[in-house]
Formats: structure tokens, sequence, C-alpha cells
């Protein structure tokens, strides 16, 4: 195939305090696109404080040692700056888009807010109502619900992995001003921080304006906990949450994968492509909601990462159809993994995923979310060039042999979130 994406070609620098900056020029319109992730994610906090890195989004751009939360919000309101602050099990990123011209006035208060956040009282006490409300409505939505659980089944409650991102009514009551600045102390610092400008400004200016902002930044992280590897079910597991105030049932159904390193990705992800996101939804959405119609929606999601990822299968049905469903996801899963895909799936899913490159990076916040992964992952700054031969490259017998070890009904884990009342719940 020649439909290959348009070749970037990042500049990649980093500062004597290892921080890392990567710039790519892109000419189209006179704004930048500015990304700040920091290696701070739900990963690193403890048992005692779960939620501190969500509830440090809420507080972080309120206010920091040289700008109070009002004086950064004029700023940020008078050049048009819309800031984004999100948090993964990984990362916890600051993104906004800016003028070309109000670049250096917006990079020195993300700096500042990255740095040395305030974290008041004050705005504690209004936030934490917030992230409170927040984590009510999440305990009310079925779908939610479907999903934290059933990432408790694959991962324990326990580890990183199976604990619920914002946390709990009772942990984030806890949480004060001094949790979130330890928090910030042990895990904010040059060597975890990669800034990512992506627009109309020069690579070389770009970079000698972040070393302005973080070049004189001298903080150390504390000891980056060791993940560990999931262990592989041997059974079947199922657990029913009665929600039956609710007019939907919300099933999750998944399975522990393979790290992002592993040399498999490509094939597990064509794979996971042509089960349930292909098209209108895959093997999954066709059969489950086109064929049948017992579905609103039917897909999977793949998230490889740092140890072996989850694949989810995901389907919002009416209560009655639960059990048709869940019978349809384990003929889809087991037709998969016993006879394979075809040709043609594995094909046209290459298409799909080469061609969708191009749209992946249209735009300068685009670029800037890939950026971040090819640093995070090391995947190199001609990856956008070498994406299309790594999926070229998997053959019919690879995405098979990943279906066979990965996807096996009796190794599943489901939960089912709604107006439901089945079998005893297992797990």
């Amino acid at each position: 195939m020649s439909n290959k994406p348009r070749g970037l070609d990042p500049v990649r620098e980093t500062l004597s305090n290892d921080v890392t900056v990567l710039v790519q020029e892109l000419r189209t319109t006179p704004t930048v696109t500015i990304s700040a992730s920091i290696n701070a994610g739900t990963l690193f906090e403890s048992a005692d404080t779960l939620g501190v890195a969500y509830f440090l989004t809420r507080v972080i751009d309120r206010g920091a040692a040289r700008r109070s939360a009002d004086e950064i919000a004029e700023v940020l309101d008078l050049k048009g700056v819309s800031l984004s602050v999100n948090v993964t099990r990984n990362s916890l990123t600051l993104s906004c888009n800016v003028l070309s011209e109000d670049f250096m006035t917006v990079l020195k208060i993300l700096a500042e807010v990255i740095r040395d956040p305030t974290c008041s009282d004050n705005e504690i006490l209004k936030r934490r109502g917030e992230v409170l409300t927040a984590i009510h409505q999440d305990e009310d939505n079925p779908a939610v619900k479907a999903v934290e659980r059933l990432m408790e089944l694959l991962y324990g409650g326990a580890h990183p992995y199976g604990r619920r991102v914002k946390g709990t009514q009772e942990s984030v009551n806890r949480i004060d001003r001094k949790t979130l600045i330890d928090f910030h102390r042990k895990n904010f610092a040059p060597s975890v921080l990669s800034v990512v400008v992506v627009g109309d400004i020069d690579a070389g200016s770009a970079v000698e304006q972040v070393t302005h902002a973080f070049g004189d930044w001298r903080a150390t992280p504390a000891n980056r906990p060791l993940l560990a590897a999931p262990v592989s079910a041997s059974q079947r597991r199922r657990v029913v949450v009665p929600m039956m105030n609710k007019s939907q049932a919300d099933v999750g159904y998944g399975f522990t994968t393979i790290p992002r390193t592993d040399p498999s990705y490509y094939a597990y992800w064509l794979m996971a492509n042509i089960l349930g996101q292909y098209g209108m939804g895959g093997r999954l959405g066709h059969s489950i909601r086109e064929q049948q119609g017992m579905a609103y929606y039917a897909f999977c999601s793949f998230e490889a990462d740092q140890i072996a990822g989850p694949l989810v299968v995901r389907a919002g049905v009416n209560a009655t159809n639960v059990d048709r469903v869940v019978e349809s996801i384990d003929r889809e899963i087991t037709k998969i993994s016993c006879d394979g895909v075809q040709d043609v799936e594995l094909e046209n899913s290459k298409r799909y995923l080469i061609g969708s490159m191009p749209r992946t990076l249209e735009t300068n916040a685009g670029i800037a979310g890939f950026l971040q992964t090819v640093e995070r992952f090391d995947l190199g700054l001609n990856y956008d060039q070498r994406l299309p031969d790594l999926l070229e490259g998997v053959t019919r017998d690879d995405v098979n042999a990943a279906a066979a070890h990965t996807l096996s009904p009796d190794r599943a884990a489901m939960v089912i979130a709604g107006p439901y009342a089945g079998p005893v719940s297992r797990g």
C-alpha cells in the first residue's frame, strides 16, 4: 500500500535538568498547541490517598506561588485560552491551544502551576464538592460501574489498574492541602516531564522558551513504583451490580492482554479492530447491534500499557436482552479465537488503521498527543512513517495466534450493571 501518513519531522531536545522537549513546526494556522505531560498519574497514589492525582487536576491551575487563581484565570481568559488538565494511570497532562504571539506568556503560566501550585485551602474546599459530585455521578452510572468493577476483577482491588481514578467518597474527604503538596513534591520533577509544542513557531525558539520556563527547575522524583503483572485468569468470573432504577443495563466483558512493548502488539491491535472496532463496531457491532438489534452500542477497546493492558468488550442493552447479548459475545469470542480472522477482514483493518493516521495528524492537538505517546513508549521520531509497514507486516497467522492466546469465554471477566437480576455473582 502507498497510503502512508505525511511525515513528521519533530525536533527533540533534552534540557540539562532532563526535561524532554519535542517541537513540530506546522505553519497552517497562526496557533500553537502546548502539551505538558508529567509521569505522575494514579499509579503513584498510595492506598491511603486514592483520588489525589485526580483531585490535583482540579486545583493545580487555581493559583501558583507568583499568581493567584484570579490572576491566572484573567490572563488565560484575556488570551482566549482554555486549559485542559487530565490524568490517567500514568500521566497528568496540561494542554492548551494558543495564538503564536501568546505562546511565551501562556507557557510561563503553565510552568508556574506545574512547578509550584498553591493548592490553597479555599480552592480545595471549592473543588472537593465538585469531585465528590463527580464520584456520586459515576456511582449512579451503569456504564462507569461496569467498567470500574471489571477492572477490579481483572487486576484486583489493590492493584493500581483496579482502582477508581477519582477515588472514593471516603478517600477524597481525607485529602487535604498536605496530601496534595506531598503528592506533587514526590512525583513532579524535570526528569518525568515531557513538553510537546506543535504549530506556528520556530523549533529553536520553542526550545529556548521552554528552557527559560523550566531549565532552572531542580527536583528529584521519589522512586517509581514497579507494577506487578496481572495473574492470568484460569476461570470465568461474573459479577452483577444491581441498579434497578435504571432503564439500561451495561455489560463489561474483558481480558488482560500484553504490554505495549510486546512484539505482538500490532497483531493484537488488528485483532481488536476486527473484533469490535472496524466500521460500525467490528464483528461485535455487526452481530449484536446491526443483525440482532439487541444493543444500543457494542464495541471493544484495547489498551496495551506498561504491563499487560485490558481488552474490554462493552455493550449497552435493554435488561431483557442481557443474557442473549452475553451469549452473542461468547459466540463471537469463541469464533475469532478458534476459527481466526478472514483475509479480507485483515486487509480492511490494515487499510482502516493506516488510513486513520493522516486524520490523527490533521491538527496540532492530534500531533501533540501522538508525540507524547511516541515519547512515552520510545517509539522513535519517525514512528508515523514506520507504522504502516509495521501493520503491513502482520500476517493472518499472527492475528490468529493473538486471538487464540488471549480470548476464551472460559477465562473472561464479566460485569453486568443495571436493572438486571441474574444468577449469583462470582468474582
